[in-house]
């Protein structure tokens, strides 16, 4: 399984890179849109089956995010917040499969990176 991960914050890139290393999940990490489309892109060498998606990061385009996500048809994207973010980020949710609190991606992460959203 491949899992492509757009995310800024260096704990969680740290984290969602050795969790993928001790389960065996290949990653790609893209934080702009042109990255995501390089990863999803027909030159890839192989298909992508999972987009996490850091919903907190104040400066990014969203849409522009998503509508590179969107290239990859029936890609599943797991969104992930923080509680006290959880209302300002609402408008986002309705893009993603799922949509997790930072405490419970870590704490599913592994069977995620293994299994996707079907876990």
């Amino acid at each position: 399984m491949k899992v492509v991960a757009v995310v800024r914050d260096l704990f969680f890139v740290a984290r969602i890179r050795e969790t993928a290393r001790l389960v065996g999940t290949r990653l790609s990490f893209a934080r702009t849109p042109e990255e995501i489309a390089g990863v999803l892109g027909p030159s890839s060498p192989e298909p992508v089956h999972l987009a996490i998606v850091d919903l907190t990061t104040k400066d990014w385009d969203y849409d522009a995010i998503f509508a590179a996500l969107d290239a990859a048809p029936g890609l599943p994207v797991l969104g992930f917040t923080t509680h006290a973010l959880a209302r300002s980020t609402q408008p986002l949710h309705a893009r993603c499969r799922r949509v997790v609190t930072k405490e419970t991606l870590t704490q599913e992460l592994p069977d995620l990176l293994q299994r996707g959203l079907a876990a």
